[in-house]
This record gives C-alpha cells, structure tokens and sequence, in this order.
C-alpha cells in the first residue's frame, strides 16, 4: 500500500492512506504538546518527522535500535515500546496498531495511546541535555541504557503516561522482584515515570525539567539528591513507600 504524507506547522506525516484521518488528529495533538514543552524548556525542534507504522515488524525494522532496547527491558515494560525517536524524527505504531497492542490492564490503551508524545519527548530532551541521545551510536545507546530511568522517566512523565500505568505497575510489582533505585533499564519504562511524579509532587514541574535537561551527574545517587535536594536514601524510602501503596492497590 502506498503511503502518503499529511503537515501540520512543526510536523510532517508519512503514513498509509488508510491513515490520513489518524495522521490529522496525531499531528494536532503533537502540536498542543510541542507548544507545552516549549513553554516548560524554551526550546523544541521542530520540522519533525513523523512515521506511522502499520505494525510492529515494519516499526522494528525501520529501528534496529529498539529491538535492543526492548531487550534490556522486562518483559512486562516492552508493551510499552511502541515507537523509536531520532535527532528530527520519531517512529510510531499507527493508531490502529497501538489499540491492537493494548493489553485489558486498565490504563493500557491510554498510555500507548500517548506514544507519539513519548517518543517526541526524548527528541526535545536529547535537543536539550546534549548528553543523552538522539542521535544513536553504540556510544549513545549504552549511556540510554544507563541513563535510562531519567531518559526513559522523563519521556514517560512529560508525555502524561505515568497515572496510566498504575496498574502495569502494580502487577509488575506483585510479580516482580524489588527495583532497584532509581530503576535500571529492566524498569525504566514502568517506573521511571514515577520518580519525576514524586519530584513534581514535591518541588513542581519546572524541577522536572530541570532534571531532564541537565547533564547527568557522576552518579545515581548525585543526580537524585541535586534534584529533591535531600539525600537520596531518604527519597529512595519515600518512593519505595509510594511503590508500596500501588502494589496493595
């Protein structure tokens, strides 16, 4: 089947005919949410290309990186990786797909719903914490990977994700073993997300971003005492009580 292309003023489209309808109403809402980030880091490129995949081999393909990622990440959180992103383009299931892709979890539709808005995150993060990728080299990849509860936390808070993951969570945490903090990349995906939670809970949404977009500290627990400001083991027992309560919910 052919594809085709459809604009919007900071995106571009390709996607199969069958799509167009689809394509509209995703490249208005990256709009809306490109003009949120705007105002939360004051920069966010755009001429941005958007590629809507029919499935997921097509989308796999077009991003021989993501099989990888999905590699490192539990089996539960690879649902969630829907899309890919680079330094002007993002890869994405098209709608019909990422409703097909949906588990009956509660929240599940939703968040893969939000997949483009992920996927544009990290493009706006990697544009402004120029330590973190896009664009991908082995180099890059391995510092996603270990970077990846603040590359993939981030994305997964900003895109407005996280609330619908709850109970993802909940049951990756009555089948799982105990996360480490922050989570590594086996767990970034569900529970990156609620670290920035906690952090805007505490300190607001500009923290946020600041966490987003400055470089990495030497370490985990570096980075997370800059942000909250206190020590990490003490944020470390407050998000492991926050776990607790999803888990019993």
């Amino acid at each position: 089947m052919p594809w085709i292309e459809s604009h919007s003023p900071s995106f571009s489209a390709r996607h199969e005919e069958r799509d167009t309808d689809a394509a509209a109403a995703m490249l208005e809402q990256l709009e809306r949410f490109r003009d949120e980030l705007d105002d939360a880091f004051g920069s966010t490129p755009g001429e941005v290309a958007v590629i809507m995949h029919p499935g997921p081999l097509a989308l796999s393909l077009a991003h021989p990186w993501l099989p990888v990622a999905r590699m490192a990440a539990a089996p539960a959180a690879r649902r969630y990786m829907a899309g890919w992103f680079g330094r002007r383009e993002i890869h994405v299931l098209a709608p019909a797909a990422l409703e097909e892709r949906a588990s009956a979890v509660p929240g599940s539709r939703e968040a893969l719903l939000l997949s483009p808005l992920h996927e544009y995150a990290h493009v706006v993060i990697g544009a402004n914490n120029t330590t973190l990728p896009p664009p991908f080299t082995p180099r890059t990849f391995a510092r996603y990977l270990r970077w990846a509860w603040l590359c993939e936390g981030a994305a997964t808070h900003l895109a407005g994700q996280t609330k619908h993951l709850r109970p993802a969570i909940a049951r990756r945490l009555r089948e799982g073993g105990r996360p480490a903090f922050p989570p590594q990349a086996r767990d970034a995906v569900l529970l990156g997300g609620t670290v920035f939670a906690m952090l805007e809970d505490e300190l607001g949404p500009e923290e946020c971003v600041r966490l987003a977009a400055r470089p990495p500290e030497a370490g985990d627990a570096a980075a997370i005492q800059r942000a909250f400001g206190r020590p990490a083991s003490e944020v470390e027992a407050d998000w492991r009580r926050r776990l607790d309560e999803l888990r019993a919910s």
